[in-house]
């Protein structure tokens, strides 16, 4: 019980100190729009790989955003090998099924927008570009506490190998 209260602590941590940047470089990146296709796409650049990889370029902060879909529903999502589990919001855990009933905060965990509550839920399904990963562990925090999405290590370790190098990140299913 102590290890499980460690993680999720740890979890809830890095999710405070990590969000706060999250949510304002959500608010700073701009769609761009294609002229030639009229099509609205998102500023982070994923080059073309072999299906099952996927390389997302680093921000100017060096930071890697996607857009993940979790049980089959587009959530941005911050990258954050600091991190335990996929952390999520409770707004963002409805957008993905899960209902008040089917959340039990019973979990305590302390942030460094103080105390909070979680919820453990298992997402059946996780990808990105052609990476594709199944029944993953995820944390939802109150809104009050995360505003962004964290896409930790329950994801990361699910994949056969990921790399930083040369300002990209690469993730292999």
């Amino acid at each position: 019980m102590l290890l499980r209260t460690t993680i999720f602590a740890s979890v809830a941590v890095v999710a405070a100190t990590q969000v706060p940047r999250l949510f304002e470089h959500m608010q700073q990146r701009q769609p761009e729009i294609s002229a030639k296709q009229n099509v609205v796409t998102p500023q982070v650049q994923k080059a073309a790989l072999p299906n099952g990889r996927i390389s997302l370029k680093a921000d100017g902060r060096g930071h890697f955003f996607g857009t993940f879909q979790m049980n089959g529903k587009s959530i941005e999502g911050l990258v954050d090998t600091g991190a335990s589990t996929i952390a999520i919001n409770e707004t963002t855990a409805r957008r993905l099924g899960f209902t008040g009933n089917g959340l039990d905060f019973r979990y305590k965990v302390d942030t460094a927008n103080g105390r909070t509550d979680a919820s453990r839920i298992i997402l059946d399904r996780v990808e990105i570009g052609t990476v594709r990963v199944r029944n993953v562990e995820a944390m939802v925090l109150r809104d009050k506490a995360l505003s962004g999405t964290l896409v930790g290590m329950s994801f990361l370790s699910k994949l056969r190998s990921y790399q930083v190098q040369d300002g990209g990140l690469t993730l292999v299913q």
